[in-house]
């Protein structure tokens, strides 16, 4: 029987470090990906969208040659 409380345990554990883990990671991820400054190399587009947490307006701009993405916010 301890055994059985002893394996549900460290699931829940492991579960418990993963879902820490990812929302740090994701966390991290989301806000290098946007802000005021624009990167060097990265060409405004056409693409405008509105944040629907923030209601902020973002341009959308890309980096020709990795076809990575970056978000300015836009003053209203």
């Amino acid at each position: 029987m301890e055994w059985i409380i002893g394996f549900y345990g460290l699931q829940l554990i492991v579960l418990i470090i993963l879902i820490i883990g990812s929302w740090f990671i994701w966390d991290r991820r989301f806000k290098t990906k946007h802000g005021q400054h624009v990167p060097e190399g990265f060409v405004r587009t056409k693409e405008v969208s509105i944040d629907p947490t923030t209601k902020k307006k973002l341009v959308v701009y890309m980096h020709p040659d990795t076809g990575e993405r970056f978000y300015k916010e836009e003053e209203k």
